[in-house]
């Protein structure tokens, strides 16, 4: 990877203009609904200029910052999972005619996205959903065709959330792979780093500048105060063994008895996929839909098999979701399926932190284990 160069910040919008000009969709962050979300955008004014993002479990909210920073958030309820696996897909449809149903399947281009203000860790995520839709024995054609024509514009986070822990699960908050081009704000404008050929050939193109010195240390001082802000972690350490083999703990009840079941965890999240697929009729009766939409495994139709669902209570559907996402995920795609963004944390109405629940799953496994030690008779007296 060649040196960082330097855009300046009036360059943002010759950035934008250049991507749509190689007939990208370029999609971005802005805000919306007081909220900091994905859409498209045609120029730089779109992006959350000046705004920033508090988070804490079960809260969010946007804050005027003291700078006019284009990226100085951290992350928001969208996740880029929705343009390469959208919420809704149209699989095939069915027609009636004279000589019966006939099939077809939709062989329509897909949109050519360029994303703007990816994170760190939606890299990893992005890289995690690779590995479930592209490198399995089976290939999703959505996702493929989506993937193949995304290009990709990081950007590295220069501050943290109070929900983020993606330094525990190695994932951020620097941007070091799988993009196209990266960005780091800094005060005049952006460090550079270019990251493939199609990134070289946009670079080219931007009238950049090989950055100084001071600019370099301005970037790395900038990337390091991310580093330093994140202050929650969460032990890895043997982590599929602690939940696999303590399917019965007492803890999967407790937390049950605040979770509502609601699924917002698993939509926002950047790595879940789960999904089913309905017909869909149209009022006629002669034409029929199938669709593949978004699902979650807290839903309890999700497990509806032979008459009645295998996961019927909360308790056993939150387990099914963090061990599938901490510990049975590295059986399926080498790697856990959790990358520290926090969005879950921040958006469960009721505040269940998945880092805490973890540490109460190890202490709780740890007082059972200490409590089954018994001392015979005696025996306390016998080694005094």
């Amino acid at each position: 990877m060649q040196s960082p160069l330097f855009l300046a910040r009036v360059q943002l919008d010759h950035l934008i203009r250049t991507l749509a000009e190689d007939g990208y969709q370029v999609v971005g962050p802005t805000v919306d609904q007081e909220a900091i979300v994905y859409d498209e955008i045609s120029s730089a004014a779109d992006l959350p200029v000046g705004w920033t993002d508090i988070q804490e479990p079960g809260k969010y909210r946007l804050q005027r910052r003291d700078d006019e920073a284009y990226f100085g958030y951290v992350v928001g309820p969208h996740s880029w999972k929705k343009y390469l696996f959208p919420p809704v897909t149209l699989v095939a449809s069915a027609d009636r005619t004279a000589a019966g149903w006939q099939l077809s399947t939709p062989e329509t281009e897909p949109p050519r996205y360029a994303f703007l203000g990816v994170r760190a860790c939606e890299l990893a995520a992005i890289r995690i959903q690779d590995r479930v839709f592209l490198e399995g024995p089976f290939i999703d054609p959505t996702y493929q065709r989506r993937r193949a024509a995304a290009f990709v514009v990081a950007v590295n986070c220069t501050q943290a959330a109070a929900t983020c822990f993606c330094t525990s699960m190695n994932t951020g908050p620097r941007c070091t792979a799988e993009f196209d081009l990266a960005l780091t704000e800094i005060a005049d404008g952006f460090l550079l780093e270019v990251g493939s050929n199609a990134g070289q050939g946009i670079a080219a193109r931007l009238g950049t500048q090989r950055a100084t010195a001071e600019q370099l240390e301005q970037g790395c001082a900038a990337r390091q105060q991310a580093v330093d802000q994140i202050r929650k972690q969460m032990d890895t350490t043997g982590i599929r063994d602690l939940l696999m083999n303590n399917l019965r703990d007492p803890q999967w009840e407790e937390v049950a008895k605040r979770c509502l079941s609601c699924t917002n965890c698993t939509l926002v999240c950047p790595t879940c996929f789960c999904s089913s697929v309905a017909e869909v009729p149209d009022m006629t009766g002669d034409h029929v839909d199938r669709e593949r939409r978004w699902d979650s495994c807290f839903n309890i139709d999700f497990s509806y098999m032979n008459g009645s669902p295998a996961r019927n209570s909360i308790q056993s559907r939150y387990r099914q979701w963090m061990t599938h996402k901490l510990a049975t995920w590295q059986d399926q795609f080498g790697s856990s399926g959790c990358v520290g963004c926090g969005r879950c944390i921040t958006w469960c109405p009721v505040g269940i932190d998945l880092t805490e629940e973890v540490a109460a799953m190890r202490k709780s496994v740890e007082t059972m284990a200490n409590s089954s030690t018994v001392v015979s008779p005696g025996q306390e007296e016998r080694e005094s």
